[in-house]
């Protein structure tokens, strides 16, 4: 990956970040949140901690320090080295001098209430703690077998617009309206020897953002995400916040096995503890506790797009899908997600009245509110259609009563953006209408919905743009359908989908993508018949009962 970055000078140019945008970005971490991250990155003092280089980024007020520096004496004496073998053996730095002065104060006391000497003590913390901006520093300077700690929240609107600009061109992840963090994971993992490893608590929400999607990308590209630890109801901060905190262990080396966890509010140094103690060992696929519960993946999410979000169990179940089942859009079965035409003035192009135009100008029109049943019942709505059966606009000359219509609402066609763009133009819709997909059997889903809603629509009408829409060349439409409306089609939409107020999910085209589905010729006759009939009554249990069988599934967890 092509980095650009700053020298020395150009570095001292720019202008400080504002002293109460770092202050503001400032969490805290408990120490037995410190801890966890330490022994979940396998940073422990068995280990000749005085051949390993770890970084802080961020370090604040010493937080992870200190209980890096009690780890770092223990092994010094359990490999018998004197301390100052550990003066290269970490590397923190902080943006305030306050914060520095501080990190080095905690480090010699610590160290020296571990019994070393005032003057070993100062120069180890001397040696570990500098003022600088972890961003803008050479890679070379930082090289890492572990990165640790809690990377400031700062959104890049609040940093001034040349150190803003920085930041961008030395990290190419940092895209739209990203938070600071996300070019802390990206310079972090940059940084990795082969085989190091990051340990983050930091807000989860670039798993799941488009702000996020470059470093979703990095990640997969490059990384093994090893462990999401979601800790959102956990007191894990020496201040309350609304973080929507995680620990994240990612390792420079292939994908391997990942690890899915979440955690309630009984969550704390106990249960930390054996959460590592489960994490560590090569156990069981699953655990469950009144605190947390966990799940053992072979592989982690391959999409950049967005990774899910669901219970651990709930992940586990659809990684495996994953693995084992082709995407609903398929070239091979010829099926194909789409949303319906959007037209740019609704008020112009939709009528009820049957006689407004020329017969052969009137295209059927299928809306939300036809969808309400489960079964289409046309309300009347047509599409004042411009466009021919060859997809091009129709020449408005041979259409006197179309040409008149068009006529009448001109100034406010006119003034679309689409007819701004090509004046000669002005009456198009801003899709094309593809009169093939009228004749074509089809899914209908509405946009937003409490619950999977698959309608069918057997050939006869074409889809408003609140409509998303499945067609395909090999699936009984029905059959499909009825895997569709199951519990477990939904839950790949729901790990997946934005969730809008009152719990109402978005079913659009790249949630709908996320779905698996299996061979359709697999599918024995008795499932497929099950299936279609339960789509046909609209029966969820009937049709999830079936979908199970033909994933191979015996229950879908919560």
């Amino acid at each position: 990956m092509a980095t650009h970055l700053l020298s020395d000078t150009d570095l001292h140019a720019l202008p400080a970040l504002p002293t109460e945008a770092v202050e503001h970005g400032e969490v805290f971490t408990r120490r037995w949140v410190v801890d966890l991250i330490l022994d979940l990155l396998g940073y422990t003092a068995d280990k000749d901690l005085c051949d390993l280089k770890l970084v802080e980024p961020a370090c604040g007020s010493g937080a992870f320090l200190t209980a890096v520096a009690s780890r770092i004496s223990a092994s010094c004496r359990a490999h018998n080295r004197p301390l100052k073998d550990a003066l290269s053996a970490v590397h923190a730095l902080d943006l305030l001098d306050k914060n520095v002065e501080q990190s080095r104060a905690v480090v010699e006391k610590q160290l020296r209430d571990e019994g070393w000497q005032a003057k070993e003590a100062r120069q180890v913390a001397a040696a570990w703690v500098e003022q600088g901006d972890y961003l803008l520093q050479p890679d070379a300077y930082h090289r890492a077998d572990y990165v640790v700690g809690n990377p400031p929240y700062i959104r890049l609107e609040d940093v001034p617009d040349d150190r803003m600009l920085a930041y961008r061109s030395a990290c190419s992840t940092m895209g739209g309206r990203a938070d600071i963090y996300i070019g802390f994971y990206e310079v972090a993992l940059r940084s990795l020897n082969p085989d190091g490893r990051l340990g983050f608590i930091c807000a989860d929400r670039w798993m799941r953002n488009q702000y996020g999607r470059r470093l979703r990308q990095l990640v997969t590209s490059r990384f093994s995400m090893d462990l999401a630890l979601v800790m959102h109801d956990v007191n894990a901060f020496e201040d309350q916040v609304a973080a929507y905190p995680a620990i994240t262990i990612i390792s420079n080396r292939p994908q391997g096995e990942a690890v899915a966890a979440d955690t309630t509010r009984a969550f704390g140094s106990v249960q930390a503890d054996d959460f590592a103690t489960w994490y560590a060992k090569d156990a069981a696929e699953s655990i469950a506790t009144p605190a947390f519960q966990a799940a053992r993946m072979p592989h982690w999410f391959p999409d950049e797009d967005s990774w899910p979000a669901a219970s651990p169990a709930r992940l586990a179940l659809l990684e495996e899908l994953t693995e084992r089942f082709r995407l609903l859009e398929d070239t091979e079965t010829g099926t194909r997600v789409g949303i319906g035409i959007a037209t740019g003035a609704d008020k112009v192009f939709l009528t009820n009245d049957d006689a407004l135009v020329e017969n052969s100008r009137l295209l059927p029109m299928a809306m939300v509110r036809d969808t309400t049943s489960g079964t289409l019942h046309w309300n009347g709505t047509y599409l004042v259609n411009p466009w021919t059966s060859e997809g091009d606009l129709v020449d408005l000359t041979a259409y006197p009563k179309l040409a008149a219509y068009f006529e009448e609402h001109g100034a406010a066609l006119r003034k679309r953006y689409v007819a701004v763009k090509q004046p000669q133009r002005w009456y198009k819709t801003i899709d094309k209408v593809d009169h093939r997909l009228t004749r074509r059997p089809k899914l209908l889903f509405p946009d937003m919905k409490l619950t999977i809603h698959p309608v069918l629509d057997e050939g006869a009408l074409y889809p408003h743009h609140n409509l998303y829409f499945i067609v395909s060349d090999v699936w009984d439409m029905r059959v499909l359908g009825g895997l569709l409306l199951s519990k477990v089609a939904e839950a790949f939409v729901e790990a997946y989908a934005v969730k809008m107020r009152g719990g109402t999910l978005r079913f659009q085209a790249q949630y709908l993508r996320k779905i698996r589905v299996p061979d359709p010729a697999a599918i024995r006759e008795s499932d497929r018949a099950a299936l279609a009939d339960a789509f046909d009554k609209r029966d969820v249990k009937a049709a999830t009962e079936a979908a199970l069988r033909v994933y191979g599934l015996t229950e879908l967890p919560d």
